[in-house]
Parts: C-alpha cells; structure tokens; sequence
C-alpha cells in the first residue's frame, strides 16, 4: 500500500466519526451531536476562545489538532457521558485499544505523530491539552444550558456533577470556568438543573 493509499484509507475510517452519536443535544434540541460535530464545533472554540486561555504560550494551531484528533478513538471505542462514573475506567481502556487500531491505520510517522497527539490530551499536562480539555467540558455545558438542562435531567446529572465536570477549566481558562460556572447557578435557578 502506498503512503497516500493509506491516508486515504485512515481519513475514510475517520469518516465514521460521523456516525457516532454523543449524549449532547444540539443546541435546538432537535437531535443529538455526533462526535465529528463535537470536534468541528471544538476547534471552533478554540478559534474564538483563544485570547481566554490562561497562558499566552498556548499554540493555537497545536490546540486545534488536539481537539480534532481526541476523539478519533470513538469511532471503535464509542461515546460515554462524563458523568457515566461506572464506565468512564473501562472506556479509557476501550479508547487506548482504539487509538493503536485507528492511528496505525497511516504511514508510520504520521501515525506516532497523531498518537502523540492523542496521547498528550489524554494525559492533560500541556498548556494546550489542559485548554483543549476545557473546551471539551465547556461545550456540552453551553448545550446542556441552551436546551433548558434537557440532557442533564434525562441522565440524572445534578449541579454538583456539573460543576466538578468544569473544575478542569478553572486552571487554564479561569475567564471560561467563571462564565460556565454562572451558567450552572443560573440553570439551577431556573430549575434545568437541580442543585
């Protein structure tokens, strides 16, 4: 197989992405996201956003290949809520097997290159996985905000589940973590969510 054989093999594969439905309603409630929606929608985020993260040394470009490439692993591994405490360990194990599934599927360099990727937002110790990761946490509070807390009551998740689900922004965009935070007081004064 040629190098450009099996890229076209791996963006073929990453077309799937498209048929994974997530937990999160769009924000007219009319269906639920898939996970390449969630990505475009998280590097979108990361365009605008930008300016709030909280170190200027935060590589933009770098940001938008993180949150493009995250969540390539559902494509075998599937979607799990946040709040699915239960099956959050056995996801992490589900989504490695998918990362050296999925990745392997390029010409090796690029392959190491993706996996790195994926590797570092996983483990959230950079200034741009720790941003990416909370955009990733920001978005479905917008959307759960937006459709009036529909998701939230539908799965049981309360005011407290919601705001350790943002304390992961709080490090790398506290402008990001305040506003999430007075959208979940507000969701729970007009009962979307209970306290």
């Amino acid at each position: 197989m040629t190098r450009l054989q099996q890229q076209i093999r791996f963006i073929l594969e990453a077309d799937k992405l498209k048929q994974i439905v997530r937990g999160t309603l769009l924000t007219d409630a009319s269906r639920n996201e898939n996970a390449a929606e969630h990505s475009w929608q998280l590097a979108l985020m990361a365009i605008v956003l930008m300016e709030h993260a909280d170190s200027h040394a935060v590589d933009l470009l770098h940001v938008i290949k993180l949150v493009l490439i995250h969540d390539l692993v559902e494509i075998d591994a599937g979607d799990t809520l946040y709040f699915d405490h239960a099956n959050r360990q056995k996801q992490k194990e589900r989504e490695a097997r998918a990362a050296d599934r999925i990745f392997k599927l390029l010409p090796q360099d690029q392959a190491k290159d993706l996996r790195i990727l994926w590797d570092e937002f996983t483990a959230r110790k950079t200034g741009e996985a720790q941003f990416a990761n909370a955009l990733d946490r920001l978005q479905p509070i917008l959307h759960g905000y937006i459709t009036h807390g529909r998701t939230w009551q539908k799965h049981g998740v309360d005011g407290h589940h919601v705001r350790e689900a943002i304390q992961e922004i709080q490090n790398s965009a506290p402008a990001l973590y305040q506003f999430a935070s007075s959208l979940i007081e507000d969701a729970v004064e007009k009962g979307f969510l209970s306290t």
